[in-house]
């Protein structure tokens, strides 16, 4: 069973989905605003948020980048929006995934299941701790240290470096990563993966032009790989 916070201030959305969450065997507690559901994450830590963007004391995004200052909790974004630039945006500020209004709570406790599976949460079994040369990554913690050093990545950087350390030694496509870690379809905007393999690799203490882990193939993808 996992613990979700609804933050939505719809009150027959919000009675709909609290009655369905719970049929499907979560145990949900729901906030109507921005600032209540801020203090009730912080207070009970649930496995996972989902977040309505139209709130009516604060712009939901800027919960969501609130939340990811202080909090690495998954969180769903329920939006109205369906342009893929606004997935992106969406994504790059911290959500873990999204559902577009209007949507079925089948929908939603699908995207739940499938979010908390790649997190390691709602009872599924922990998944392993990877090491790739002096990195070690521990998804069920979500934490990163290089050589016996804690690495602060994040929720975005965490996903991508631990979705390359699953595939060490072998190279990943631009195309892969933005439908995998950034769960949208391949669509040109692979300067999203570029800027946060720049970011990743800034935090590692290397370059593209001195590489140490993350090696870019020209043309096809990166490769993540022990230093030589």
């Amino acid at each position: 069973m996992a613990r979700l916070l609804l933050i939505e201030d719809d009150p027959a959305i919000r009675t709909t989905l609290l009655r369905a969450l719970r049929d499907r065997g979560h145990a949900v507690a729901a906030a109507a605003a921005a600032m209540e559901g801020l203090q009730t994450a912080l207070a009970e830590r649930p496995d996972l948020i989902v977040l309505d963007l139209g709130l009516p004391d604060l712009d939901g995004r800027e919960l969501l980048r609130m939340l990811r200052a202080v909090s690495r909790i998954p969180v769903i974004v329920a939006t109205a929006r369906d342009e893929e630039t606004e997935m992106v945006r969406l994504l790059d500020a911290g959500a873990d995934d999204y559902v577009v209004k209007p949507f079925t709570a089948a929908q939603l406790d699908a995207r739940v299941r499938a979010v908390l599976r790649r997190g390691g949460g709602g009872g599924a079994e922990a998944a392993p701790v990877l090491e790739v040369g002096g990195l070690r990554i521990d998804p069920a913690a979500r934490t990163v240290t290089l050589d016996g050093t804690g690495v602060e990545l994040t929720p975005r950087e965490f996903d991508l470096l631990h979705h390359l350390a699953l595939r060490a030694g072998q190279v990943v496509t631009k195309r892969e990563l933005l439908s995998e870690v950034w769960q949208v379809p391949y669509g040109g905007a692979d300067k999203t993966v570029d800027v946060h393999l720049s970011w990743l690799r800034r935090k590692l203490g290397e370059t593209a032009q001195e590489p140490r882990y993350l090696h870019t193939v020209r043309g096809v993808g990166v490769k993540l790989s022990e230093p030589a």
